[in-house]
This record gives structure tokens, C-alpha cells and sequence, in this order.
């Protein structure tokens, strides 16, 4: 039997050709808690066999594919316990919240409390079984006929666009598919956490590579649960609530009217917030926050442009602008500038000039020049009168911290957020932050040159500044904004797919870049040339009014 040598945490093994990574992961600190193997850059299950010599990462929940793979399974064994107590019943996977996701039931009545607890425990009881995630792969037809007989069509649907072969995993007597690898087994996902928001509708948690492997304690976040289920009751008259739904309008060439309808629907949204602005003639100072590639910019200038119609004066305010100058920015643990903490924002100063224009006093505005890392005056001279409104753009917005010197009453905070209500299927939705993610590749490729490595490489410390100084905010917002369009995936994908080909598997994200491009396969393509110069889509594929 050939020998080889396998590296992985700083030291060197020799084991026979054909060892399984499962073999090789009971040798590893993190034993108990490996989900997958990465080799050259690319993700394998456990069952994986190596022949060679070669250099490998075992991942986990703190990792962002370990995470996926994490999440997959909770799902999945979720579903199994859910069938295994109450024959019958499904369980719908809904869309994102902070910390976890919204799920519903679908049974024939209402469950209580009590009965929540009795699916957790029967979770419980299928993770100390240690049952394996066996892993099949089948033909496309067969897929198809397995999804109809269950009564899936959206999923029997959606398996026309993936690959002849299709891959399925099996946990005790029930199959399914959640878009991406499964750990070996259940022994893996020990922590979990259901929250009964009563009518069957439950928060599902588990821990991330944002949590570093810990589960997240739960903040509800009532106003961006009642904004996703507007969204899909519209989505719903439009008889659109999936995937395939999308797809077939863009074969039936209708895809242009659901076009319009998505961006008046979206200007509609912004109008609504206006009416609810302009109700209290107190409101001076409109905070609107977001997280990255939230669509700010545009939300913000059509939230003037209305406002402006409407016989007011809007003058939009950049925190950005406030930056304390670059030698004066604090660093984070690391040693690095940390851009995103309210302290590299100069609140005396902004405060101060806020309370100025309250008094009806002139101001002389600043522009942070982001390449001298200063801030500078030109004379950009504001003074409000009867009719004027501030609209305050920035990552703190909704923290009172920012303005300590401004009343309460005079604020109106707005809370972005590109969350589409349509949904793959019943049991897998479309990430916001893969939406995200992907509007940000788009447009840093397109404004910046920045290659794909490098938006996702700086993805995660966005990702932790919202964690910190957005998320636990977003419940004080007085409306919530989707600022996301159904259809735009598929016009993202035309503008994507390339990009993302053009990692190569020397790239540490090359496992990335493959899940996004698997995601996008999903989508029909859809021409740009439907898109209105002032869709909000413009602020990251180009070609806006302002462009």
C-alpha cells in the first residue's frame, strides 16, 4: 500500500493512499467539530478519500463554508424532526433575520409552546444518534420525478437548470437538498436554538463564522419580519413566489412588465416613508443606515427627489464627510485603521454644526478627502429655512450615540435593507448577503478595478462592522425599506458570472466564487436594457441618470 504524507495545523502525517478525511479529522484539536475539508482551495465532504501528497484545512462552523455546511444541516434535521413528530407537516425556510433564520410550519393547526419544545427535543435525540448525511447523486430525471411525486414542482422545476447529475442527501428515512454540502454526520451540529413567535412562524439559530463557532443570542426584530412578509404577500399577487416562477416570465418574454411593476413597487415603498415623514412637521433630521451595498445612495436621492416635490428644501449629510483626520483614526486589535467604529467619526463637530442649522445659523459644511485622509472646507454653505429637511446618510445613523445633541423628536430613522421575498423553494431562500455580496463585486469591479479576491477579502470586516454598529440597532428604526428588486439576480448574473470565473483555484476564495456561480445558475439571464436609468440596480451595474 502506497504511503503519503498529509499537512494540516502546522505538522505532517503519513497515512495510506485512499484514507478517508474522516479518518484523518479524528487527529485533528478540532476534532469534534470539523463539517469539511478544504484541498487547493476547493470544499469536500469528510467522505472524501486523499491519494497523493498534498495540504489541507479542515473547516467549521467558524469558517465562512463551514458555516454553510452548519446551516444545511440544522435545516435539514430541523425538517426530519419536524415530520418525525407531527406526520404530515413541512416546514417552509423563509429568509434571513439577524443571528438566524424565519421559518413557518405548515400543518393542519397551530402549535404551542409545548410543542415546540417536543420538536427541539426530537432534534436533540437525532444528533446524540449520530445518523449520517449519506450522500447520493442521481440523474436530472430522476430528481424530477422524486420532487413531483413529493408534491415539490418548484423544486422539480428548479432542477431543470442545474447539472445531469444531481446530488441529494438522505438523513434516516427522508431526502432532501439545501444547495450545498452536508457535514458526515449529526453528531457535528450540537448547537441550536428554536424561537416560537407563535402562529407556527419560529426563529431558527445557530452559529456562524460571524459568531467565531458561537450561537448567537436572539434580538427580535419585529419590523424587518412584518417588511419581508409585505413583501411576499405582493410577491404572491404577482403569482411570482418563486424562482421558477421568474424564470418561466423571462421564457414567456413578460419579464419586462414584472420589471416595471418591481420598480414602481419599490418607488411606492420610498413614497410611503416620505407621507410618514412629512405627517409630523417636526421631523428636521431623516437617519437613514444600511448595511454595505445597501443601495443608500440611490434610496437617499429618490427620498430627496420626493420630498423636493412635495415643497421641501432636502439637504443630504454624509457622515463620512465627519471622518477625524487619518493620523487621528483609532486601530483595531490588529493594528488597522477601523473605519467603521462611531469613534472615526468626529461627533463634537457634527453635533455642533447640527445644532447650528437647528438655530437657524449658517454652516460651513466639510468633504473628508479620502486620498490626503483629511478633512477639507470649500465653502459648502448650508442654512436651513422653514421648508428645509437634513437627510443624514451613514453606518451610525441609527445610533443615538451620533447625534446625543439632537431631541428625540426631531429624528426620523429609516433602516435599508435588500431582502427578496422571492424564495428558491420552500426549504431554501435567497440569501441577502449573497445579494449583497454579489451588488458589491458588480460595483467595486466596475468604479474601484477591484478584483473579485479583493471584495471578499474585505468582505468579512464589513461584515463585522455592520455586526457591531448596525444590526443591534435596526429595531429602533421607525421604517423599514427593501431595497432589493425580485428580478435583479438575473440581471446581476449577466454582469457576475465572468468575474467570478475569473478566480483560479490558487485563490482561497476559488470555493466561494464556485458557490456564487452555482447560486446564479438558478437564474434565467435578463437583459439590462429593461432597467430604468434610475433603477437603484444602476447604483452597481452603471448606467444611471447620474453616470
Amino acid at each position: 500500500m502506497k504511503r503519503i504524507k498529509i499537512t494540516f495545523e502546522g505538522h505532517t502525517i503519513e497515512v495510506d493512499e485512499n484514507t478517508t478525511y474522516l479518518e484523518l479529522s479524528k487527529q485533528s484539536i478540532r476534532k469534534d467539530d470539523i463539517l469539511g475539508v478544504k484541498k487547493n482551495n476547493e470544499l469536500f465532504p469528510l467522505t472524501a478519500r486523499a491519494y497523493e501528497d498534498e495540504v489541507i484545512e479542515f473547516v467549521d462552523s467558524s469558517s465562512i463554508e463551514g458555516a454553510k455546511m452548519y446551516k444545511a444541516a440544522v435545516k435539514f434535521i430541523l425538517e426530519v424532526a419536524l415530520k418525525t413528530v407531527y406526520p404530515g407537516s413541512d416546514i417552509h425556510y423563509l429568509h434571513s433575520v439577524p443571528g438566524g433564520m424565519l421559518s413557518e410550519i405548515k400543518y393542519e393547526r397551530v402549535l404551542t409552546n409545548e410543542e415546540i419544545s417536543e420538536i427541539k427535543r426530537e432534534m436533540a435525540r437525532i444528533i446524540d444518534e449520530d445518523h449520517e448525511f449519506k450522500r447520493y447523486n442521481i440523474l436530472k430525471k430522476e430528481a424530477i420525478d422524486f420532487y413531483e411525486a413529493a408534491s415539490y414542482y418548484e423544486k422539480a422545476i428548479n432542477v431543470k437548470t442545474c447539472d445531469d447529475i444531481i446530488t441529494i442527501y438522505k438523513l434516516k428515512d427522508y431526502l432532501n437538498y439545501y444547495y450545498g454540502p452536508m457535514p458526515y454526520s449529526t453528531k457535528y451540529i450540537r448547537k441550536f436554538e428554536l424561537k416560537y413567535l407563535g402562529n407556527n412562524r419560529l426563529v431558527v439559530l445557530y452559529p456562524s463564522n460571524l459568531t467565531e463557532g458561537r450561537l448567537p443570542e436572539y434580538v427580535h426584530h419585529e419590523n424587518i419580519i412584518n417588511a419581508y412578509y409585505e413583501g411576499k404577500s405582493w410577491l404572491k399577487k404577482l403569482d411570482t413566489p418563486y424562482v421558477g416562477d421568474l424564470n418561466n416570465l423571462v421564457s414567456t418574454r413578460h419579464i419586462k412588465d414584472f420589471i416595471e411593476s418591481c420598480e414602481l413597487h419599490f418607488t411606492d415603498e420610498i413614497k410611503k416613508a416620505c407621507d410618514k415623514i412629512i405627517r409630523n412637521n417636526e421631523h428636521k433630521f431623516i437617519m437613514i443606515a444600511g448595511p454595505s451595498s445597501s443601495g443608500k445612495t440611490t434610496t437617499t436621492r429618490i427620498l430627496g427627489a420626493y420630498l423636493r416635490s412635495k415643497g421641501y428644501n432636502p439637504i443630504c449629510l454624509s457622515t463620512d464627510d465627519y471622518f477625524v483626520d487619518r493620523i487621528d483614526n483609532p486601530k483595531d486589535e490588529f493594528g488597522n485603521y477601523d473605519f467603521e467604529c462611531l469613534n472615526a467619526i468626529d461627533t463634537r463637530q457634527f453635533n455642533e454644526d447640527l445644532m447650528r442649522l437647528l438655530k437657524g445659523e449658517e454652516v460651513n459644511i466639510p468633504t473628508f478627502n479620502f486620498v490626503t485622509g483629511k478633512r477639507e472646507y470649500h465653502n459648502h454653505l448650508i442654512k436651513l429655512n422653514e421648508n428645509s429637511i437634513i437627510l443624514i446618510e451613514g453606518l451610525h445613523s441609527l445610533n443615538d450615540d451620533l447625534t446625543p445633541g439632537i431631541p428625540e423628536r426631531y429624528k426620523y430613522k429609516i433602516y435599508l435593507s435588500p431582502f427578496i421575498p422571492l424564495n428558491i423553494d420552500r426549504h431554501n431562500y435567497i440569501s441577502t448577503l449573497d445579494l449583497r455580496l454579489i451588488r458589491r463585486i458588480i460595483r467595486d469591479n466596475r468604479t474601484r478595478g477591484y478584483t473579485v479576491s479583493e471584495v471578499i477579502e474585505k468582505w468579512q470586516s464589513v461584515r463585522n462592522g455592520e455586526e457591531k454598529y448596525i444590526f443591534p440597532f435596526t429595531h429602533q428604526a421607525d421604517t423599514i425599506i427593501n431595497t432589493a428588486l425580485p428580478y435583479e439576480i438575473g440581471v446581476l448574473k449577466v454582469y457576475a458570472e465572468a468575474l467570478l470565473l475569473s478566480i483560479d483555484t490558487d485563490s482561497k476564495y476559488y470555493e466561494e466564487a464556485r458557490r456564487l456561480l452555482k447560486f446564479l445558475r438558478s437564474f434565467y439571464s435578463i437583459t439590462s436594457e429593461y432597467v430604468s436609468k434610475s433603477s437603484i440596480l444602476r447604483e452597481f451595474i452603471g448606467g444611471s441618470n447620474n453616470d
